[in-house]
């Protein structure tokens, strides 16, 4: 995907989002979390600040296993999802680490949950 269609598909994902949930989400890291949450798999819940970030990483693991960067350990006694790497990350700046979640988030809701054409 090129910079403009991944900004104009994620615009797109936001206000699908907004639709369903009521609230756009005001950036990746609103996604992520969603994200997270959805593979957890418990609903919402009262997250404790750690358990927010334990979140966003699960949600940053399921999207980049997409692409075979991560793949599932299984789960933990409590229930939580343990992801390995399996292939190193290329190196980024910000910007396009930005990107590459961006791409892989938008690909997570058109391939895992059908929510984008």
């Amino acid at each position: 995907m090129k910079d403009i269609e991944v900004e104009t598909t994620w615009e797109e994902l936001r206000e699908t989002l907004a639709s369903i949930l009521g609230k756009k989400p005001a950036d990746l890291n609103s996604v992520l979390f969603l994200i997270g949450v959805q593979e957890l798999g418990k609903g919402a819940l009262n997250f404790t600040k750690e358990q927010k970030q334990d979140l966003m990483h699960i949600a940053i693991c399921k999207v980049l296993s997409l692409s075979g960067f991560y793949e599932l350990e299984g789960l933990d006694s409590d229930g939580w999802p343990h992801w390995r790497s399996t292939q190193k990350l290329p190196h980024f700046n910000l910007l396009s680490q930005e990107t590459l979640l961006k791409v892989h988030v938008i690909r997570y809701f058109k391939e895992e949950l059908k929510l984008l054409q």
